[in-house]
């Protein structure tokens, strides 16, 4: 039986089926109260200081200030060129770092975690996330919405998952179909086809979530300027009318800084900007794509509908990783203490070790850590296994999706068969493709390999689609 929740919110319960993570661990939905985390929480946690906010900017662009130095002064003494080559790697990937670590001071920013002062919260976060080529209003008021609907597959803008139809869609075209047997059980992709999505996600997913707005919400399949983070007409499916002088504030500002980057080119010498600026800023492209993905996607998270969300269960639908000194130090901890940044947000970073302590207390069975895993392992894995989210077997309307694949892999829970019982018919494991392989193929071929596959299925192996 139903029963109803806080804010008149459907349970999603039934009398048969469980919810069921990926590895097939039984899901229990939240029981806390965002009072009780409240209540659990130092009240100096709550509190930002100014000074010491100020003393991680100035600290980080010290850093940035001393590694363009050494490199600059140093690199170019190396006698052997192959070791200068590992020289300058190593300078654009300590000052990636850096970047890193600027952007999320300007996030805290955006969460008003950095000060009292909402106008120098604005002021400072205008300055950093402009440095990299981040409208900051912008990017603040869409992530203010991710924050308000985290976990809602209705209403979250960022990293929001496929549903298996939007997914085979995605990948085999418009006429895929998830009821159709071709798509009951898939081969996977090769390791190198994974790698390259992966090389192009990470060093290009975070503009194009600013100018093409992927992985967030389809807003009834707008296209055009409407969906970029930069567009501050008034058709804009981000903003309000009167958030777009912020939005144009944010876009002159972003303006003025790639002027000072051409400038610099003009004095300095183009490749000179490129390797001390150019390549840190491809780096922070991948961290903040890496660190997203993998604070909202593993196999045990949940996402949920409208109808069953509540903020409590979306602040949870997130996981705290580990990556040692790098995110204790130089990336301000975001990857260790999403969990609780998720539920209050306005805790400044260096409170968020000790609040953590004190909701997980609260949390129990429901806060979600993997500090075992290596992170780029995390990565990896969950790239390849976690590829769209449905409800678990007998929970067909329960509003609870946990991630599937259909690869029919030992040690992972099965997606639910959507063929009428034609699936056990499917070809053998052996004569699959890869879903890149498939992806490859033509509308019209897909068409008439189904026409084979329904007029031939019992007499001969099924052509099967991956």
């Amino acid at each position: 039986m139903a029963k109803v929740v806080e804010d008149n919110v459907v349970e999603a319960t039934t009398a048969t089926g469980q919810h069921l993570d990926l590895h097939g661990n039984v899901f229990e939905l939240p029981t806390f109260t965002m009072k009780e985390i409240h209540d659990a929480i130092p009240a100096h946690c709550f509190k930002p200081s100014t000074l010491r906010s100020m003393a991680y900017v100035v600290r980080d662009f010290f850093y940035y200030a001393v590694l363009i130095y050494v490199a600059t002064t140093y690199i170019p003494m190396i006698p052997s060129q192959p070791l200068r080559a590992v020289a300058w790697a190593a300078y654009t990937t300590l000052a990636g770092f850096v970047f890193t670590g600027i952007w999320i001071l300007a996030h805290e920013c955006g969460h008003g975690a950095f000060s009292k002062s909402k106008r120098l919260n604005y002021t400072m976060g205008l300055i950093m996330h402009s440095f990299l080529l981040v409208p900051f209003h912008s990017w603040r008021l869409s992530h203010s919405q991710h924050h308000k609907s985290t976990g809602n597959m209705d209403k979250d803008t960022a990293f929001v998952p496929h549903t298996r139809q939007t997914w085979l869609k995605t990948n085999f075209g418009s006429k895929a179909k998830e009821n159709m047997v071709e798509f009951a059980e898939l081969a996977e992709d090769s390791p190198i086809a994974v790698l390259l999505h992966c090389i192009v996600h990470q060093l290009f997913g975070w503009p194009g979530y600013l100018l093409f707005n992927l992985t967030g919400q389809k807003y009834g399949g707008a296209k055009g300027l409407k969906i970029t983070h930069f567009y501050f007409g008034e058709d804009s499916v981000f903003f309000k009318k009167h958030e777009l002088p912020l939005i144009a504030l944010s876009d002159f500002v972003v303006a003025i800084m790639i002027g000072a980057l051409i400038w610099a080119g003009q004095v300095f010498g183009s490749w000179n900007v490129i390797v001390l600026w150019g390549i840190p800023w491809l780096w922070v492209n991948n961290w903040i794509v890496a660190i997203t993905f993998l604070q909202h996607t593993d196999a045990s998270m949940p996402h949920y509908n409208n109808k069953t969300w509540t903020f409590a269960r979306g602040a949870t639908a997130t996981i705290d990783r580990d990556l040692g000194f790098i995110d204790t130090h130089l990336f301000h901890d975001i990857i260790g203490t999403h969990v609780c940044h998720h539920l209050v947000s306005t805790i400044p970073f260096y409170h968020a070790g000790e609040a953590s302590v004190h909701i997980r207390r609260v949390m129990g069975q429901h806060y979600k850590a993997d500090v075992k895993t290596p992170f780029w392992t995390a990565f990896w894995r969950n790239q390849r296994t976690c590829k769209f989210v449905e409800e678990s077997e007998g929970q067909e309307g329960s509003g609870v999706f946990m991630y599937r694949n259909l690869y029919d892999r030992d040690g992972e829970t099965k997606a639910r068969d959507l063929t009428g019982g034609a699936k056990g018919k499917a070809v053998p494991k052996e004569d699959k493709v890869s879903a890149m392989q498939t992806a490859m193929s033509t509308g019209r071929n897909l068409d008439a390999r189904r026409r084979l596959s329904q007029s031939a299925q019992r007499a001969m192996p099924l052509l099967a689609e991956g």
